[in-house]
């Protein structure tokens, strides 16, 4: 969170629910995010950064899935490989979400960084190599607060609105029935990024439950400016949330209470069975 130009990684991704939750939350976190070049990309992406808690041990072999999902909308043999499957995932997304909603997103590797962000979002920060958007312009706005100090500006939220609105519109029986046409690709590359008998919707689910939990303080929230500028929450119960969470706590309460309603309603989608 930072008084300077923004960066919106979460990723409106129509194939992939969640990640469509939240492009516009984060973007406050890292300053800048150059668009990378395609051999740039990691392979594999990495999985968290070098302060992220270390991931469970993975079980020595393959277990089946907590979150199986439904059989219709099943992937269709004209899906295209991992490698190639930028342009169709950009088609669906065109479909789900307005143009302008999709701007920021980057193209390239869409799938892969897709996966990578999500898998991120439960971490203390997100490098930039698991960003899958580009920089938009604006900056966090504060105002002053009670006894000298600085807190987010009502205005703020202004900056979110259209994003929350595209979100928090969104059909999620669509959403749902483009994320299981494209299933195997999520999870190939889920399994590619460091967690090889793993499945991606499991990890999905873990992660809407995990900004469906976080707190819900009342605003405006108290916000401080470090040695290098940038803002941070006052209370040290907040400040030490993940980054998702603390996505959140930058919209005003009726937006985080829209996101989460929308995130419970895709929860329901990708765990019916």
């Amino acid at each position: 969170m930072q008084k300077r130009k923004a960066v919106w990684p979460w990723v409106i991704v129509g194939v992939v629910a969640v990640g469509g939750a939240g492009w516009w939350l984060f973007k406050d976190d890292l300053q800048k995010l150059a668009s990378p070049q395609v051999n740039a990309l990691p392979e594999p992406l990495p999985p968290a950064g070098p302060s992220a808690p270390p991931e469970p041990t993975a079980p020595a072999t393959p277990s089946g899935p907590q979150y199986p999902l439904a059989a219709e909308d099943a992937a269709d043999p004209a899906l295209p490989g991992l490698t190639d499957s930028d342009a169709a995932a950009w088609q669906a997304l065109g479909a789900l979400f307005p143009a302008d909603a999709l701007g920021l997103l980057l193209r390239e590797h869409l799938v892969q960084r897709v996966v990578v962000h999500i898998d991120n979002l439960t971490q203390p920060s997100l490098p930039a190599t698991a960003m899958a958007v580009r920089p938009l312009p604006g900056a966090l706005q504060v105002e002053p607060g009670a006894e000298g100090g600085s807190q987010i500006a009502a205005a703020n939220s202004a900056r979110y609105a259209p994003y929350v609105a595209a979100f928090s519109q969104a059909d999620v029986a669509a959403l749902g029935k483009a994320y299981r046409r494209f299933y195997p690709l999520f999870q190939q590359a889920y399994r590619e990024t460091g967690h090889p008998h793993a499945h991606f919707n499991d990890r999905l689910v873990a992660v809407i439950d995990h900004l469906l939990a976080a707190p819900e303080p009342q605003r405006p929230l108290a916000v401080q400016a470090d040695e290098r500028g940038r803002q941070r929450f006052v209370d040290p119960a907040l400040q030490q949330l993940s980054v998702g969470q603390k996505a959140l706590l930058r919209l005003d309460a009726a937006q985080a209470a829209a996101v989460k309603q929308q995130l419970r309603a895709l929860r329901a989608e990708v765990t019916r069975g």
